[in-house]
């Protein structure tokens, strides 16, 4: 039996785990992230002569994933202290002759969704997170999407909510998608964390109003063939409902799709890995490496 290394590597934590070709979590760690040197002396120890065929990374952000590039495998310029310009695959490649695969955690989960989760037998999908960040991945005709540098949907902007006055968390564009509905932004809005505001509070028709517009984006830019939402805040799971009932509204007819017009409740889902998404996505991307 083939085994593979996986790690998500995130703000708050670095899962790592052992898996197999058909996706199987066999071994999982979970390693708190403070500085890089203490972090990454755990992840090692633990892959240390583990029979792994290839290691694969997917990472907070933003990375630079491009092969050809001087800084490929580097994290970039974050917010998170002492990790910006880090060689992340340098370090790794020092105690490991294998073959390492990386991208970003988000992309990844959309592999890992493809290969064996709520997109499986599909060939494209797009995993969004709505946590901490908001940040999107995408696989398109099994390809992962890259370019200049790699896809920051989280970043896109939105049009104001009527009764919202708040000026956003993020410390770049303010009142971008993430600034105006990733988890900070509704504790500090409201005053209260996400998961102990009530259902009928007016905070998730106001969530369901911007997160649907990312969504309409993303469906008429990238047109993928489902929509996976996973992330702290999608766990209050009477967003769904709301969600897909105002990006029917907002395409008014315009994608004569069924999955749009009739199966929406199809299309727009929660992770069939659940919390498993980003290291199943690890595990693909080990296997591809």
């Amino acid at each position: 039996m083939k085994l593979f290394g996986a790690i998500e590597a995130g703000g708050t934590k670095f899962v790592c785990a052992i898996g197999t070709e058909q996706g199987n979590i066999l071994e999982k760690v979970i390693i708190p992230t403070s500085t890089p040197d203490e972090t990454l002396a755990q992840v090692i120890a633990f892959f240390k002569d583990k029979p792994i065929q290839a290691l694969g990374v997917g990472s907070f952000g933003p990375i630079d994933p491009n092969l050809d590039s001087p800084t490929y495998g580097y994290i970039t310029k974050t917010p998170k202290p002492n990790w910006s310009d880090y060689n992340l695959i340098g370090v790794l490649k020092q105690h490991f002759d294998l073959p390492i695969g990386f991208d970003t955690d988000v992309n990844g989960a959309a592999l890992g969704e493809l290969n064996w989760g709520a997109a499986k037998g599909l060939s494209s999908s797009l995993y969004i997170t709505v946590g901490t960040g908001i940040g999107a991945g995408a696989v398109i005709e099994g390809n992962r999407v890259h370019g200049l540098l790699h896809p920051e949907m989280g970043h896109i902007s939105v049009r104001r909510h009527p009764d919202d006055n708040y000026q956003g968390t993020c410390p770049f564009h303010g009142d971008c998608l993430e600034g105006l509905a990733a988890g900070p932004a509704i504790e500090k809005r409201w005053g209260e964390l996400a998961n102990t505001l009530p259902v009928e509070h007016q905070a998730w028709e106001m969530e369901a109003y911007y997160l649907a517009q990312a969504l309409v984006n993303y469906i008429l830019i990238l047109s993928p063939e489902k929509i996976i939402m996973g992330g702290g805040v999608m766990k209050q799971t009477h967003l769904f409902p709301l969600i897909r009932q105002k990006v029917k509204e907002m395409l008014n007819g315009y994608v004569s799709k069924a999955e749009i017009l009739t199966h929406i409740d199809q299309y727009i889902v929660p992770p069939l890995l659940g919390d498993n998404a980003g290291i199943c996505g690890g595990i693909a991307l080990a296997i591809k490496a």
